[in-house]
């Protein structure tokens, strides 16, 4: 049977299934209508057949007779996964199943690759996660997923466009590795015979916009770290990135609750949530707690980026965390708060108020200079955003940037590199601006309630295999 270059249907499975849910068991409507899709169950009953078929939309059983399937010795043959186009009345067994009574049918492609156990679907990783095509069509939830991580990614925009940001595109290939504190992969450029790396983070490029007056900017896209694969880590993954003029780091929380409720009302329908069988509420008001509070609350004790260095070198080593020795306090505070309390999270919160030492970008606090007016947000224990009110000043720009040099220096292969041309844009002025970077991936395995980020890749990044 010849294969067809095109095939016209005039109905996807679910919505037929509910323009006929007042159909009696036994039934005919009298309606022809032609689908197409897999067929993912085939049974014989001497001269019947009943069939599944699955498209985009859902499932409808096929029901086909020898005395009125065209084809029928044929029909019968088909294999799991193969793509047929049929056509034929909606009618409803006298067992109650809806299904497409089958006149004609067309074969549309072969499937030549096994699609699994019929009942179960495919079940090793390895083949869902390197072959999602297959999985797709044979595990219906992979589906939902990554239905539900397009929806997300509508709401954001839609929510984005409707406050007057505009939405843009800054380069992936930059020549120094910055924005954020991550190791970058690293590409030669030929033409220009020169070293580039995949950008970390869009956060310089958007702000310099921002000075070139667009004071609402945002953008949507993939970002690149050179890091380690786990269920909450993919090398290359999807970032929402937005800097508002005028904004403080408050202004900015306040808008990240409303991007994530209303992501949740479009995508769930509701604010109340169950993550991994436990409820979770996105209602608000989040709470707002300082990662020194925090911290203190976890080791049992006051500590704060004031408190003695080695006090808190000595606070890590009870939490089997070694200090290394460019850490000043700043960073041994923040080791304190991941070690203790990070994980105990599970409500959505703001952690506010990072020491300097590990916020490079982010404007001083206004009532301690030794902190930052930088926020993190927290759901069921992991890391959803980060943002906060943005480092204006040129001067204090480099330093910063001089810092990270000598910890890059010293072997911290994540330190960021020092952006010239950027400290030369602060230096035409950048207004108070706040900003915010949401990881797309994780508010969507959310929204999914799936445990492991390869669950709404479409593509996780495996270790290549050549066999």
């Amino acid at each position: 049977m010849s294969q067809p270059y095109r095939f016209d249907h005039t109905h996807y499975c679910a919505p037929l299934i509910e323009q006929y849910a007042g159909l009696a068991d036994g039934e005919e409507s009298g309606a022809v209508v032609t689908v197409a899709g897999r067929v993912m169950l085939l049974r014989t009953q001497g001269k019947l057949a009943f069939g599944t078929m699955r498209d985009s939309s859902g499932e409808i059983q096929l029901f086909a007779l020898s005395a009125v399937t065209a084809e029928f010795d044929e029909f019968i043959k088909l294999h799991l996964g193969d793509w047929v186009g049929v056509t034929g009345e909606v009618v409803r067994t006298k067992r109650g199943e809806l299904s497409i009574k089958v006149a004609s049918w067309q074969l549309l492609a072969h499937a030549l690759q096994n699609f699994g156990d019929k009942w179960a679907g495919i079940n090793d990783p390895d083949t869902r996660y390197r072959h999602r095509e297959a999985d797709l069509w044979a595990n219906p939830e992979s589906r939902v997923a990554l239905r539900r991580r397009s929806e997300t990614l509508r709401s954001l925009r839609e929510h984005l466009h409707a406050a007057g940001c505009v939405e843009v595109e800054t380069p992936i290939l930059n020549a120094v590795p910055t924005g954020a504190a991550a190791r970058p992969f690293v590409t030669h450029h030929n033409a220009l015979d020169a070293e580039f790396v995949l950008r970390i983070a869009p956060e310089l490029w958007l702000k310099r916009l921002v000075v070139g007056g667009f004071e609402r900017v945002f953008e949507l896209g993939r970002v690149f770290r050179n890091e380690g694969i786990s269920p909450r880590h993919n090398p290359e993954f999807t970032g929402l990135e937005l800097y508002i003029a005028y904004f403080d780091y408050e202004d900015m929380m306040n808008l990240t609750e409303e991007l994530i409720r209303q992501a949740a009302l479009d995508v769930r329908g509701t604010t109340e949530l169950e993550y991994q069988g436990q409820p979770l509420s996105l209602a608000g008001p989040w709470a707002r707690r300082t990662m020194a509070e925090l911290a203190s609350e976890g080791v049992g004790e006051e500590v704060s980026v004031h408190t003695p260095r080695e006090h808190l070198v000595a606070l890590l080593a009870r939490h089997d965390v070694v200090a290394h020795d460019s850490w000043g306090p700043g960073r041994c505070l923040s080791e304190l708060f991941e070690a203790t309390a990070e994980a105990t999270l599970w409500a959505p919160t703001f952690v506010t108020e990072h020491p300097v030492e590990i916020s490079p970008l982010a404007r001083r606090h206004r009532l301690d200079p030794e902190l930052t007016e930088r926020f993190e947000l927290f759901c069921v224990g992991r890391e959803l955003a980060n943002g906060f009110s943005e480092l204006t000043d040129p001067v204090d720009q480099r330093e910063r940037f001089e810092d990270q040099a000598r910890l890059a220096a010293a072997g911290d292969d994540e330190a960021m590199g020092i952006d010239l041309d950027f400290i030369k844009a602060l230096e035409w002025g950048l207004p108070p601006t706040a900003g915010l970077g949401i990881g797309v991936d994780r508010l969507v395995m959310l929204l999914a309630d799936v445990p492991n980020i390869r669950e709404i890749i479409a593509f996780p990044t495996l270790k290549p295999r050549f066999d």
